[in-house]
C-alpha cells in the first residue's frame, strides 16, 4: 500500500477455521505508538493464551522509535496459538483510528483491545470469552487490573472482595465509567451498533464504554485479574488535565442526560487527586464547579488534602 493508506502484512497461515473448537473467534487487537520497549513483552502475551480461536491484529500507529521492528521481529516468530495475525503500519492518526484500522481487518464475534505496554495473564481470553456466551445482554466486559512497573515486577494493590459489578447507561455515565482498552473485551456488533470510535476524541477506552452502554447492552465488571497494567511516565493517565479535557469530550453528547451532572462531577474528582498537589490554582477552579448536591466523600476528602497538603516543589 502507499504511505498514506499504510502497510498490512500478515503472519502465518492468514486463515480463520472454526474446526472443532466450538468457540467464538476473538480478535485482540493491540494499537502501538513509541512503545518499542514494552510491546514485544505485550504481544508475546497475547500468543500465549491458551484459547484455541483468536486472532492478533497489531496496529503501529506511525512510531518513531524501534515499536515496528520489535513488532515484526516478535510476530515473525511464528510462536503461539493465534489462528491468524496481522500487522498494520500506518501514519500516525492517534489512538481511535489505529484502533478503527484494526477493527476494519477483525473478523471475530468479540473484539478484546489491549495496551503495548501491558501483559495479558493466561487464561484471560477463555474466561472473558465464557462469560460472554452465557450473558448475551453484555456489550463490553472488563476485569480486574494488577499494575506492575516498568520492568514487569508487580506494585503493591489494596484486596478487595469483589462481585461481578453491572452497569446500564444512566448508571455507567454517573459513574463516569471507564472499561479500560487493556481490560475490555466487546461484542462486535455492540462496537458496530455503537458506530466505532470517534478519532477526535483521545479517549478511546471512555467514549466506548459509554457508547456501547448508550446502544442499549449491559458493561459488566468482572472480579478476576485480566492484565497487568504497566504504570510508567509516558501514560495518558500521568497528563490529568489533557484526560480530564478528552473526558469532558465524551460525556458532551450525553448533557441532556439525567446522569450527566453526576458524571461530571466524578471527572472533577478525578482531576482533582493530581491537581490539589500540583496545581492548586487549577484545583480551585474544578471545586467550583461542582454544584454542591453532587459533592460527596471523595470529592471532601479531595477538598481535605486542597487545604491542608503543600504544593508540589517544581
Amino acid at each position: 500500500m502507499g504511505n498514506q493508506q499504510g502497510r498490512l502484512a500478515v503472519f502465518g497461515q492468514g486463515q480463520l477455521s472454526m474446526r472443532g473448537t466450538g468457540k467464538p473467534l476473538i480478535s485482540v487487537v493491540i494499537p502501538c505508538y513509541n512503545y518499542g520497549a514494552f510491546v514485544g513483552e505485550a504481544i508475546a502475551s497475547v500468543l500465549a493464551q491458551g484459547y484455541p480461536h483468536y486472532e492478533l491484529i497489531v496496529v503501529d500507529d506511525g512510531s518513531t522509535d524501534d515499536s515496528a521492528a520489535v513488532i515484526e521481529r516478535e510476530l515473525g516468530k511464528g510462536e503461539g496459538g493465534a489462528q491468524r495475525v496481522a500487522f498494520v503500519q500506518q501514519p500516525n492518526r492517534g489512538v481511535s483510528a489505529a484502533l478503527n484500522a484494526g477493527l476494519a481487518l477483525a473478523k471475530g464475534e468479540l473484539i478484546a483491545t489491549f495496551d503495548a505496554d501491558d501483559v495479558m495473564p493466561p487464561g484471560r481470553l477463555a474466561l472473558q470469552a465464557e462469560y460472554l456466551a452465557r450473558h448475551p445482554e453484555v456489550g463490553c466486559l472488563g476485569g480486574v487490573a494488577v499494575r506492575i512497573d516498568e520492568q514487569g515486577s508487580l506494585l503493591p494493590k489494596k484486596d478487595k472482595d469483589r462481585q461481578v459489578q453491572r452497569y446500564d447507561f444512566a448508571r455507567a455515565l454517573a459513574k463516569a465509567l471507564v472499561v479500560g482498552g487493556n481490560i475490555a473485551v466487546y461484542r462486535r456488533e455492540a462496537m458496530d451498533r455503537a458506530g466505532g470510535y470517534d478519532p477526535a476524541i483521545r479517549i478511546q477506552d471512555f467514549q466506548m464504554t459509554l457508547k456501547v452502554a448508550h446502544a442499549g447492552y449491559l458493561v459488566d465488571i468482572l472480579p478476576e485479574v485480566v492484565t497487568l497494567y504497566r504504570k510508567h511516565p509516558g501514560s495518558l493517565s500521568s497528563d490529568y488535565k489533557a484526560e480530564f479535557r478528552f473526558g469532558l469530550e465524551v460525556i458532551e453528547p450525553y448533557r441532556n442526560h439525567p446522569s450527566y451532572e453526576s458524571g461530571r462531577a466524578r471527572l472533577v474528582t478525578k482531576a482533582l487527586r493530581m491537581a490539589v498537589v500540583d496545581d492548586k490554582s487549577f484545583a480551585w477552579s474544578l471545586f467550583r464547579q461542582v454544584p454542591l448536591r453532587q459533592w460527596d466523600r471523595q470529592l471532601l476528602k479531595r477538598l481535605r488534602y486542597f487545604l491542608f497538603k503543600p504544593s508540589r516543589v517544581t
